[in-house]
């Protein structure tokens, strides 16, 4: 044999191995791919051919009373983008300007930041959402664009018809429509829906496949909720909120309205408030400036405060409107009557420490129970704490639900700040009595209250009476529930008519509507320091009232936070009761009282004699006769004067309405 046959021989070998070789990596690489990698790339290509597009549920709507529309859901659109098919291209360059192109397009027309759009469209992920809640027209040019790998969804997005309406109460939602605060955030579950899904299988144009099976899963609307809020006297509480904010300078101002038989929530408001439509963005222009100079820690607590509903959620010293629960107890308990007599003498010993009348220098004397209560006389209401005892005292504030809470259908309802037992002893038991030392929230102070005003039954406040599905019928009740009984019939009564008796001559008598019997409080409280432990001079001011008082169906609180000038609830928080009350009587069709009409149709009345009262006092007395008032507003903002001398005299006869001028 020839070298070169040899040579060949050689040649053709290593040929053949090298062959053999190829065929080995290629069948150990098909392997790989086939066996180790082959679930990988399976799921790949699935999730190429894979067009998920997710249904949202439409979020149900929120009624009131009546069925008006306070939050709907309305279409709008969202704009997906698959990054594997931005990033198809079939070179590096051609992958880069596609991912150039989605990208300013993007940005551009829905007005976001580049950088950030850039990381969406390129992300790991098989769809990513760019944004949500686009308005049809910006869905329209993003169409038209042609974009790869960009898609449009129908969806929805929440609104608010009324704006502010009834912020604080209603509540935010996120981005993705689900609760933030508010009913919004108590009725998620309900409200939400289920989702829906479409699937389909598409080459990378976004051809239909000719295999795979297309599955279409409808989304689930979400159910609607039916309030007890009355739209009509929302309105009519928010523009007395409006209103008592504009003569009071204060540093806010807040209301409910209670139906007393049922527990059901008419109104609910508080100032300041805020757009729902726009809920990160306050109304105040000072305030958004605030706002873009804070850190973004400082903001999230910010917005929580501004949608935060104090009404249900935060406590204050109800003052001298405590004192119906004190009175309640004693004569629930026969320690007093209401006709029984009381000596103050302007102050008053408990266990060595000296407690002082508001109405330093000239003491009430000698007063009956009834016109204690009327005169706010701190002096008896220790007297009458101290015969009650601690337990027994604390056992009633329990039968009325301060030391719990109401169990009202909204998210973060707080429990009243009460003394233990042992840490308050006898002078703080009798501060506790006269309605300081103790913090509640209004809804508690409310419904306690009201429950004077049904039998002594109290309720549990509810803020949701039905669900409904889409088509209106109603799959769920949620019926009033009686929640104890706090008092006797018999002692709620008796109540009822020391209210009638402190707005007809008392103090309350800024919150009296012509035509009807109404019953009242009013409170001023100072508000506790933090830094000292204290009290500081500012002051909450309030008053709550029911009507009529023969059978109520309208119960009202208005707090009024820190006013500057006069304090006092009866011209602070006062005539934001009456105006309230008198709208919603009117408008809920309650028949006014013929004796009371009677009295309204005179066309002169006597005028009370206030010497020798408060101004505060006599300022509620003169309202509870119709008359108005004038007095040195720096000496009525500085203290709580005695009134010296009046004009006209007590006893003249004057027109409705007339002025009384008051002197130190």
């Amino acid at each position: 044999m020839t070298a070169t046959s040899n040579k060949s021989k050689r040649s053709l070998v290593i040929i053949l191995c090298l062959v053999f070789g190829c065929i080995a990596v290629l069948a150990l690489r098909l392997g790989w791919i086939q066996i180790v990698k082959g679930s990988e790339y399976s799921d790949k290509a699935v999730e190429q051919q894979t067009r998920d597009t997710p249904i949202e549920a439409e979020r149900g709507v929120i009624y009131d009373t009546n069925g008006k529309e306070l939050a709907v859901s309305v279409t709008c659109y969202s704009i997906w983008v698959r990054p594997t098919d931005v990033k198809s291209g079939e070179t590096e360059k051609e992958t880069a300007e596609n991912i150039e192109t989605v990208t300013n397009s993007l940005s551009e027309i829905l007005g976001m930041e580049y950088e950030e759009v850039k990381s969406l469209v390129t992300k790991e992920q098989s769809v990513v959402r760019i944004k949500k809640g686009v308005d049809k027209d910006v869905a329209d040019q993003i169409r038209e664009a042609g974009l790869k790998g960009v898609e449009i969804a129908e969806d929805t997005k929440r609104n608010y018809p009324l704006g502010a309406f009834a912020a604080q109460t209603l509540g935010t939602v996120t981005d993705d429509n689900t609760g933030l605060s508010g009913l919004e955030l108590q009725y998620n579950t309900y409200l939400s829906g289920v989702a829906g899904r479409w699937i389909n299988y598409t080459d990378t144009s976004g051809n239909r496949l000719s295999y795979g099976e297309e599955k279409y899963y409808q989304a689930e609307d979400g159910y609607s909720i039916v309030t007890t809020i009355d739209q009509v006297v929302q309105h009519y509480t928010e523009k007395a909120i409006e209103q008592v904010m504009e003569t009071t300078s204060a540093d806010g101002a807040m209301a409910i309205v209670m139906d007393p038989e049922t527990g059901d929530i008419l109104a609910m408001a508080q100032s300041p408030e805020f757009d729902l439509n726009d809920p990160r963005t306050p109304l105040d222009e000072e305030e958004q400036e605030k706002l873009e100079s804070m850190s973004d820690s400082e903001k999230t607590t910010y917005w929580n405060q501004m949608w935060r509903n104090s009404l249900i959620c935060d406590v204050y010293e109800p003052g001298s409107t405590f004192k119906l629960l004190t009175t309640a107890i004693a004569l629930e308990e026969d320690i007093a009557e209401v006709d029984d007599n009381f000596t103050c003498t302007g102050e008053i010993d408990v266990a060595g420490q000296t407690l002082h009348c508001w109405r330093t220098g000239r003491p009430h004397g000698t007063q009956t129970l009834k016109q204690a209560v009327g005169n706010s006389c701190n002096p008896v209401f220790v007297q009458l704490a101290t015969k009650i005892g601690i337990d027994t005292f604390y056992d009633y504030l329990g039968t009325f639900g301060i030391t719990g809470t109401t169990g009202i259908d909204f998210p973060g309802e707080t429990t009243a700040l009460l003394q233990s037992k042992d840490a308050a002893g006898p002078v703080g038991l009798a501060t506790i009595g006269f309605g300081q030392g103790v913090a509640l929230t209004p809804i508690q102070l409310i419904t306690a209250v009201s429950s004077f005003g049904n039998d002594g039954k109290l309720m549990q406040p509810r803020l949701v009476k039905e669900l409904q599905d889409a088509d209106g019928n109603t799959v769920e009740t949620f019926d009033s529930e009686v929640v104890r009984q706090t008092v006797s019939e018999e002692t709620a009564q008796e109540i009822c008519d020391i209210m009638e008796y402190v707005v007809a001559e008392g103090g309350a008598g800024t919150a009296k509507v012509e035509g009807f019997r109404v019953g009242g409080k009013t409170g001023t409280a100072n508000k506790p320091d933090p830094n000292t432990g204290g009290y500081s001079d500012e002051t909450y001011s309030s008053c709550i009232a029911m009507a009529p008082m023969d059978d109520p169906k309208v119960a009202v609180l208005v707090i009024v936070d820190n006013p500057k000038g006069v304090k006092y609830g009866s011209v602070t928080a006062g005539p934001g009761v009456q105006q309230i009350m008198s709208d919603t009587l009117r408008y809920l069709n309650i028949s006014p009282d013929e004796e009371s009409q009677k009295e309204a149709a005179e066309e002169k009345i006597e005028v009370p004699d206030v010497v020798g009262e408060s101004v505060s006092e006599a300022i509620g007395m003169l309202g509870g006769a119709s008359l108005s008032y004038d007095a040195d507003a720096d000496a009525v903002a500085q203290s709580d004067f005695i009134v010296t001398k009046q004009y006209p005299a007590a006893g003249t006869k004057v027109k409705k309405g007339s002025k009384v001028y008051l002197y130190e």
